[in-house]
């Protein structure tokens, strides 16, 4: 039943992605030997279905929503830099200022989204990006609840620049339970489920062991973003952090544009660590939720780089991690092992410590 309902969703879901294939040029055999190594790359992994899966139904619409949603990206991407390229159809408009903006395609693909999810679980919640805009961010109750960011890293497809993907999570009981992501550009889906693994493109993701698991600051990539921060003390805060991180010596620095694919590249092992929150660049729901679930079934630790209020607090006074991590949070740090983590934050909190 799992294989049936899974190769259902596969060839719906195939049937989008494949406009963002990078393959061309393919022919008789060896066309069909690649089209079905790329359906197989967006299967759904049977052990995310089987054994009574409390999301089994959302991880199949969430795959086929986001690999569409993928796919009204990839024209402009095509396009960008090109004769063909026409920067009035993205529509930009600016939300808190020049640096936050979304564009049509962004307003598109939530809208597309949540009307596919009410259609098909009307009793659902939905939090969106778009929708929220400039306003307060819905709170996050124990209801089955969806949180959706229709592109992550806008600025990075506005631009052409291929690190920006389609981020859809899940909660239950009012914590993150499923996450799928969907970089067109790359063509990467990356899928994972509570208790049952993270995958990309099929394949699951390796937990912490080996040299994840002995990675130290030392030899680490870290990543961070700057993000809408202007002021002078947000710029020095920031800053200074990158400053103590240099002297303190690691392996190298990476800003990606992308927080829920720094937290997917922290989850697989292309970083090491990704933090922010030393100024007011912190994050929101929507860069958390899927990936949260992603980097938590690939053993990854993720907690707060430093605590705002007693929110970021467990009942015990303890920092939250984890699935109890607080997505409303304006600081987050994520890495591939607890030791990496903590060491990473010391130097990066420096004074404030």
């Amino acid at each position: 039943a799992v294989t049936a309902v899974t190769s259902l969703v596969y060839a719906s879901a195939f049937s989008a992605s494949s406009r963002s294939s990078r393959v061309v040029g393919q022919g008789g055999n060896n066309g069909a030997k690649a089209k079905h190594q790329q359906q197989q790359h967006f299967n759904v992994p049977p052990e995310i279905l089987a054994g009574g899966s409390e999301c089994r139904e959302e991880v199949i619409l969430a795959v086929r929503l986001a690999l569409e949603a993928g796919g009204n990206m990839t024209q402009h991407y095509d396009s960008k830099g090109t004769a063909d390229e026409n920067i009035d159809d993205l529509d930009i408009s600016t939300k808190m200022n020049d640096s936050d903006f979304a564009t049509a395609i962004d307003v598109k693909n939530e809208n597309f989204i949540m009307s596919e999810i009410n259609s098909h679980f009307p009793t659902h919640q939905i939090i969106g990006e778009e929708t929220t805009g400039t306003g307060t961010v819905p709170p996050l109750t124990g209801e089955k609840t969806w949180i959706i960011d229709p592109i992550d890293g806008t600025t990075n497809f506005a631009a052409g620049l291929p690190l920006s993907c389609v981020s859809i999570g899940f909660c239950l009981r009012g914590q993150p339970y499923m996450g799928v992501v969907y970089a067109p550009m790359t063509n990467e889906l990356y899928i994972a489920v509570r208790g049952k693994g993270a995958y990309r493109n099929g394949v699951r993701l390796l937990e912490c062991t080996g040299e994840k698991a002995t990675k130290t600051l030392s030899n680490a990539v870290v990543c961070f973003e700057f993000g809408y921060a202007r002021t002078e003390e947000g710029v020095d805060n920031m800053v200074d952090a990158v400053r103590r991180l240099l002297k303190h010596g690691l392996r190298t620095t990476r800003t990606l544009g992308s927080g829920v694919l720094d937290i997917c590249y922290v989850a697989c092992g292309r970083m090491d660590v990704v933090y922010t929150g030393m100024a007011e660049e912190g994050w929101k729901p929507w860069d958390y939720c899927a990936g949260l679930v992603v980097a938590m079934e690939a053993g990854c630790t993720m907690t707060h780089l430093k605590t705002h209020d007693e929110t970021d607090e467990d009942d015990g006074g303890n920092t939250r991690s984890g699935y109890e991590f607080n997505m409303y949070s304006k600081s987050m740090i994520c890495g591939v092992n607890q030791k990496l983590v903590e060491e990473c934050r010391k130097v990066v909190l420096g004074p404030y410590w």
